[in-house]
């Protein structure tokens, strides 16, 4: 699989609300009228809970629209060229603003429909509060896309086996758990995981505390025009 290039994270939206050169229309909104929507580059909604973001921040990017009918039921259309590279990270977050160590549960539940086209993750992007260490978990993903650095085994943890990959982009460190096999459903017990990166491997701090979980779709090509959308999500914390 190819490298993974770097991942603009999504602190960056202190950036202008810029809309693209050219959009289209929102070809993937459900039937009924969303109570969200935007084309902009950075475009931004807080709803119930959970901040969505357009987030498009790569190299070379298309056209990319979301809608959302609450923070957890959105999707994107995306139309990006068939090149190398990050384009978007379309995604939901909720903000947790607790410590490893203080943390008695972290868990997620997801429901997605993805393309059988493109190149593309769907993975969940969790950041410590000084944006020092990123943990991505892969639920799914296809064509052309791999995660940073060398491989460090596979594991079971939060009942999935991973591929485990560790690396640093420059700006921070990137720990990459990849599922063994695609899912577009399930239950994410993230707690172990960040124990097992902290207590067992001491890649990071235990007292490091976990700012925001997001979840969304990396993608790298949508030649065309496909749709992303995340049926449902929750994110809960104690």
């Amino acid at each position: 699989m190819a490298l993974r290039t770097r991942h603009r994270i999504t602190r960056a939206l202190i950036a202008p609300a810029l809309a693209l050169g050219t959009t289209i229309g929102l070809a993937s909104a459900p039937a009924q009228a969303a109570v969200w929507s935007s084309c902009d580059q950075w475009g931004n909604t807080t709803l119930n809970g959970y901040t969505l973001y357009n987030n498009i921040w790569g190299s070379g990017a298309g056209s990319q629209c979301v809608w959302a009918n609450s923070g957890t039921n959105w999707g994107v259309w995306a139309d990006h060229p068939d090149t190398g590279g990050i384009k978007s990270y379309p995604n939901s977050k909720k903000y947790v603003g607790r410590t490893i160590a203080g943390l008695s549960s972290l868990k997620s539940s997801y429901n997605v429909t993805v393309p059988s086209a493109g190149a593309y993750n769907t993975s969940y992007d969790i950041w410590d509060t000084g944006y020092a260490h990123e943990i991505m978990l892969w639920v799914n993903y296809n064509g052309a896309v791999g995660a940073l650095g060398p491989s460090q085994g596979t594991l079971t943890l939060g009942g999935n086996t991973w591929t485990v990959y560790k690396g640093n982009n420059g700006a921070n460190d990137v720990f990459s758990f990849l599922r063994s096999s695609d899912s577009t459903s399930g239950t994410m017990d993230i707690l172990p995981i960040l124990k097992w990166i902290a207590n067992t491997k001491g890649w990071m701090s235990s007292g490091a505390t976990i700012g925001d979980v997001q979840f969304g779709f990396e993608i790298t090509s949508s030649a065309g025009g496909l749709d992303f959308v995340t049926n449902n999500l929750t994110v809960s914390s104690s």
